[in-house]
């Protein structure tokens, strides 16, 4: 037995040797790479590199901890974060002594660092597709940049901050730009540590990759990250580092395909309101969809106590003060049962508004005749059928004309509600205005879900990518479903779901522009017309509604050309960021928690007014 015992030790089977050998190679990588000392600077580097050094890139403060000789210093710099921003130490080597020294002011940030050698990195053989990639060039650049960080909840920063870096050579920006419509629809920054502050290891980092999570191309953010990687490669840098959040599992999946490898640095961080999500813990609210805690995050921000009653449905209580207050997410107490009746039944709703002089388009109930039926669709031309009770876009069908389909569309409807209607089809874009006590907060265009064909994927791939970007965009609320609806609207435009379309090619998978079926979000609330403005609170008074989206069928939202849709009781704020809809939901149930400098501000506006 002691044999044997000695044999296998000398022997192992080939499995464990493997996972041995793996074992070691992990930790020698981490020793070598994670926990190693500074390199010795070698001639004259000690005097090149810069000492105690931190990088100003707009949104906050890059500190450089290699550069720093003691934790005081570092402490100290960290102190002089300014309002609004969020400093980040990295390259932290000895994090516990830095945090002991500091714990009420630091923390240590939950984030991985991984790094790709670009000695061994390798270009991909296929380029972008329906767009390209180039460097920060314009004003209206920095703009779109902002847009994208504010749809992504990052901190913006000023654009002439943007416009000033613009032939910096320790920053760089690159934007990827839609080769159709010339949006920016996705960013990176990347800093060169050489340039910044000598550094004797030669290597750079990634930093605020974004996508637009309206655009419609696949492969934008690895296209982004590979060109950086080949930008600093072409300038000798050794590596690219970057810092991703330890449960950001799409974007760790990315990293690692390209080729990106973990190592052992830490990055820290200073308290305060921008980070408090990091180092609080989970919140109770955490729970919530995206449309539920973006308003109790604002009511928790004004000192609101908030109360989860059940996380799955969106029920939270809001108390301040004496009040209290039971919300489904936009829904809340102060919307009547009345009110939420005349939403629900889209027949009465048309009646509603229209008696109060908001157009609307013809209808026809499918309990109608079969002549009745196609002498409506004959007249009308294309038709929508849709259930008179339902929301985010069950059973809906779009543009039909066919008195089959119409048939089929009205069974598929009739498992969403008993009632089904036809209603006259009109072209357009799909416009949803957020009314907040009979005042329009945020205008959007709504489109329906686009993808666009690289000459390699089926359209089901591209579908599929489509949707896992609006669901990760989403908090998991938007997905294109593959339905009945999906391979109508394809088969419309020539497309099967295994087929491959030619590369460039822009195909619509869906005719509604609902959210929640992948379709997309576009601001356009400084641009309405004045018109569909007076529309959408009309409306919202003639339901007598505190908080409701209204959404109308427009040529333009520059337009005074409308058709009244429906009202949703439950409108999703947070679709609209960066407008202030959470604030103003806030404003309507808690008015004494408005500051009274802000009051004030109102009051004195009013009566100027």
């Amino acid at each position: 037995m002691g044999k044997d015992k000695d044999t296998s030790r000398t022997h192992p089977n080939p499995r464990e040797r493997q996972t041995s050998d793996a074992y070691a190679h992990r930790l020698k990588r981490m020793r070598e790479r994670g926990l190693k000392p500074p390199i010795a600077p070698h001639g004259d580097e000690t005097d090149q590199m810069k000492s105690e050094y931190a990088l100003d890139c707009g949104w906050g403060r890059l500190v450089f901890a290699q550069t720093f000789e003691t934790a005081q210093p570092l402490i100290a710099a960290l102190r002089g974060e300014q309002p609004d921003q969020r400093d980040i130490a990295i390259y932290v080597r000895n994090p516990h002594v830095l945090l002991a020294n500091a714990p009420q002011e630091l923390f240590l940030d939950p984030s991985h660092t991984y790094r790709l050698d670009l000695s061994r990195y390798r270009p991909s053989r296929r380029g972008p597709t329906g767009y390209f990639i180039r460097r920060l060039t314009s004003q209206a650049d920095a703009e779109a940049i902002n847009r994208i960080y504010a749809a992504r909840s990052m901190v913006p920063v000023p654009p002439e901050f943007f416009w000033s870096q613009r032939d910096a050579r320790a920053i760089t920006y690159f934007v990827a730009e839609d080769n159709e419509t010339g949006e920016v629809i996705g960013t990176v920054t990347g800093v060169d540590h050489g340039h910044a502050f000598g550094d004797p290891e030669n290597g750079s980092s990634l930093w605020c990759l974004a996508v637009d999570p309206a655009a419609r191309h696949p492969g934008i953010g690895e296209t982004l990250v590979r060109r950086l990687a080949e930008y600093f490669a072409t300038r000798g840098a050794a590596f690219l580092d970057l810092s991703v959040l330890h449960d950001n599992d799409q974007a760790i999946a990315l990293y690692e395909k390209l080729g990106f490898e973990r190592v052992a640095f830490f990055s820290v961080k200073r308290k305060n309101p921008i980070n408090e999500t990091l180092f609080t813990g989970p919140e109770p609210d955490e729970a919530l969809n995206p449309y539920a805690r973006i308003i109790t995050h604002e009511a928790r921000r004004r000192g609101i106590h908030v109360e989860v009653v059940d996380a799955e449905g969106g029920f939270f209580r809001l108390t301040h003060g004496g009040r209290s207050i039971l919300c489904r997410e936009s829904l809340s107490e102060l919307t009547t049962a009345v009110a939420m009746s005349i939403c629900d039944d889209k027949t009465v709703t048309r009646r509603i508004v229209s008696a109060a002089g908001v157009r609307v388009p013809e209808q026809l109930s499918a309990d109608a005749s079969p002549d009745e039926i196609a002498e409506f669709v004959a007249r009308a031309g294309r038709v929508v059928v849709k259930p008179a009770r339902g929301e985010q876009g069950r059973g809906i069908s779009v543009g039909l004309s066919a008195n089959d389909d119409v048939d089929a569309a009205i069974k598929a409807a009739r498992t969403v509600s008993d009632v089904v209607l036809l209603e006259e089809y009109i072209e357009g874009e799909d416009l949803r205005l957020i009314v907040i006590n009979f005042r329009v907060v945020a205008a959007a265009v709504r489109r329906p879900p686009v993808i666009v064909g690289d000459g390699t994927r089926t359209v089901r791939e591209l579908i599929e990518r489509q949707s896992r970007r609006r669901s990760a965009a989403t908090g998991g609320e938007s997905r294109i479903p593959l339905d009945a609806e999906t391979e109508r609207t394809l088969a419309e435009a020539g497309y099967g779901l295994d087929d491959t379309p030619p590369a460039e090619t822009s195909i619509a998978v869906r005719k509604t522009a609902n959210l929640h079926t992948g379709g997309t979000i576009h601001d356009v609330t400084d641009i309405v017309n004045p018109t569909l403005v007076n529309a959408a609170i009309k409306a919202a008074r003639a339901i007598d509604i505190p908080v409701t989206g209204i959404d109308l069928m427009v040529k333009s939202p520059q337009s005074a050309d409308y058709a009244f849709i429906e009202a949703n009781e439950r409108p999703g704020l947070a679709n609209h960021e960066p407008q202030p809809t959470a604030e103003r939901f806030v404003d309507l149930l808690f008015p004494l928690s408005v500051p009274q400098a802000v009051r004030q501000s109102v009051r004195q506006s009013g009566e100027r007014g």
